[in-house]
């Protein structure tokens, strides 16, 4: 599918027809958010693409894409409904697709990737190799944990979470692959190295968060606790590769899970058992059902498949 230039220069459809290409230029702008990108996406001139979006916001009663600086951003209305533009234009793919088992390396595709900053720094390189191998076309893009939760994978934000799954949504397909674990981390040579790291010593030490909401407390706080113990944390960042960087430079004490160990090996941090019962992770995936029957979609879901299998045991071995 896609829109041609002769179906843009064509007038209005009538009142109770349906076109198409508008659907299909209306979900390429709101993954764009760029005229520029979408007629590139699409293969139109810019002012082609600028009339396209003229007839969308004609026919929609709504701006749709407006300028924010040097950017455009969609509407309310426009987020309101992208997810069911999206939905209708994947299944008009899979309606005119030759069969479930759509050669990988013919689709043109964009999809959009929740998870903490961790996940792409660990696997982003083999991930993208991989997509060059068997679907050219297709394009990943990470996006960051937001600091608010909302219906991303509904809205048709993102097209597949990854990592801690904690979502409430009843219809938002979920998939547990394994269970991790918080380790310590902190610099070579620490003192908290030079003996037995025992509850006290660690409640000691002065330590570093990591939340993307901004909190100093966790569950770490609620097993000392249960000892009568107290800790000192000195500040927060909101993503591991951050604070790996910060504990690489001070005597602070920090978290990680088995994605942020190729970067703490990377730079030279030592990981360490935390002396306490902490609640394991459970890691996973989730993506909205319009997805279930998309071969791209599926095929991206097997690649973190296999890509989480592969971290499962490290923490272990």
């Amino acid at each position: 599918m896609r829109v041609t230039q002769s179906a843009e220069a064509a007038g209005p459809t009538a009142p109770t027809g349906i076109d198409l290409n508008l659907l299909l230029a209306l979900d390429v702008l709101l993954e764009e958010q760029s005229v520029q990108g979408a007629a590139r996406r699409l293969h139109l001139s810019e002012p082609a693409m600028s009339r396209t979006l003229g007839r969308i916001r004609r026919a929609l009663g709504d701006p749709v894409l407006v300028r924010a600086g040097r950017r455009m951003v969609p509407t309310p209305h426009a987020l309101a409904v992208r997810a069911e533009v999206s939905a209708v234009v994947e299944r008009a793919r899979a309606l005119f697709a030759p069969g479930r088992d759509a050669d990988l390396r013919t689709v043109t595709r964009t999809f959009t990737v929740l998870c903490h900053d961790a996940v792409p720094a660990s696997c982003g390189a083999a991930l993208f190799a991989r997509a060059a191998r068997e679907a050219p076309g297709v394009r990943v893009r990470f996006l960051g944990e937001s600091h608010v939760d909302a219906p991303f994978l509904r809205q048709g934000t993102a097209d597949l979470e990854v990592g801690v799954i904690d979502t409430t949504s009843p219809e938002v397909r979920t998939e547990h692959l394994y269970e991790d674990r918080m380790v310590g981390v902190v610099r070579a040579g620490h003192p908290l190295l030079g003996g037995e790291v025992t509850p006290e010593r660690y409640a000691a030490a002065e330590h570093l968060s990591v939340s993307r909401r901004g909190r100093l407390h966790g569950p770490v706080d609620a097993a000392l606790a249960e000892r009568g113990l107290t800790r000192r944390v000195v500040g927060g960042v909101g993503t591991f590769p951050a604070a790996l960087f910060v504990l690489r430079d001070s005597n602070l004490v920090g978290l990680i899970t088995s994605w942020g160990l190729p970067l703490a090996t990377a730079l030279g941090l030592v990981t360490f058992d935390v002396p306490l019962e902490l609640p394991v992770l459970g890691m996973g995936l989730a993506w909205h059902p319009r997805h279930d029957a998309d071969p791209a979609h599926a095929w991206l879901r097997q690649c973190f498949r296999e890509v989480l299998a592969q971290w499962s045991g490290s923490l272990d071995g």
